[in-house]
């Protein structure tokens, strides 16, 4: 382990949050956390991080803050919101954004961060309950390179792959590619299998066949495994897929661009989250394909 002065704040344990964060602390850290759910908090509590009852209160006294939420409401609350981390009395150093938001919204903060004497980073990662868990995400970085700096030995106890992009809102914007990417994808590994299972082929050979050729994936290294175990637990949830892809349609929307890949798997997730299946995994695409297109049709 390699102790640190440095403290550090974290808010949002979610599924991949907890890892992140705990790769922090286990790196020596002094970590202040806070989260929606307390209870959430108690295996980083008992292993020595401190709680904090708010994001304003988590962020006192703190030289770096980290935050990873859900939705782009929760990003904006955490950073802007009454009891948020610019409320703080004591600023941060550098403030940092690792939930995927637009980066509109992004470009707000930062302003607003600025105006304090704050550096902010956009920085929305890949790779799933996985990389969290291993500390092998890519993390997709925008804002100025002296506030990258100073977070870089934080993002290396969290990733593998670390690029800095340009200027605030460029790291949500190539997780925008990513998403589009993601979800296409997906939608070609359901497809695939549906077409295995009809021509009788073992789709367990298949995947070995093709996942050692020119189709290999990792959404068919990590997710058709789970898919072909009837596996529908999230890693990363159907529902944040779902608004991953609005912000990528409304990002297309804004740069005049038509992709009628994405348009696709936007409106088969969304469908889906509004059917109630936001709790499933993104690999459910597969198990819930019927109610999917039969809605669509319907609509």
């Amino acid at each position: 382990m390699t102790a640190t002065n440095t403290p550090i704040a974290w808010i949002g344990l979610g599924i991949m949050g907890t890892s992140m964060a705990g790769h922090l602390l286990d790196a020596g850290y002094p970590l202040t956390i806070h989260t929606r759910t307390r209870s959430r908090a108690e295996p980083l509590l008992a292993r020595g991080a401190k709680w904090a009852n708010s994001s304003q209160e988590a962020a006192e006294n703190c030289e770096f803050v980290f935050s990873m939420v859900g939705m782009p409401a929760e990003v904006e609350e955490v950073f802007l919101g009454p009891l948020g981390v610019l409320k703080s009395k004591s600023s941060p150093r550098v403030i940092v954004n690792m939930a995927t938001s637009s980066p509109t919204l992004d470009r707000k903060i930062a302003k607003i961060a600025k105006a304090q004497g704050i550096g902010f980073l956009d920085a929305p990662v890949s790779g799933g309950d996985l990389g969290a868990r291993n500390a092998t995400l890519s993390i997709m970085v925008g804002g100025e390179a002296w506030a990258l700096s100073e977070v870089m030995s934080c993002f290396e106890r969290m990733g593998k792959t670390i690029v800095h992009h340009g200027d605030v809102g460029s790291g949500q914007l190539c997780k925008v590619v990513n998403q589009l990417l993601v979800g296409a994808n997906m939608v070609a590994a359901a497809e695939a299998l549906m077409l295995s299972n009809e021509t009788g082929l073992d789709s367990w050979k298949m995947l070995e066949s093709v996942g050692g050729g020119a189709a290999s994936s990792w959404t068919l290294t990590n997710l058709v495994p789970r898919m072909l175990r009837d596996d529908w637990d999230s890693g990363f949830s159907l529902a944040y897929l779902a608004k991953d892809l609005k912000i990528a349609v409304e990002t297309c929307q804004e740069l005049g661009l038509k992709l009628p890949g994405l348009a696709l798997s936007q409106r088969l997730y969304s469908r889906l989250d509004e059917l109630g299946h936001g709790a499933h995994g993104t690999q459910a695409l597969l198990k819930l394909w019927k109610q999917a297109e039969a809605s669509l049709a319907e609509g």
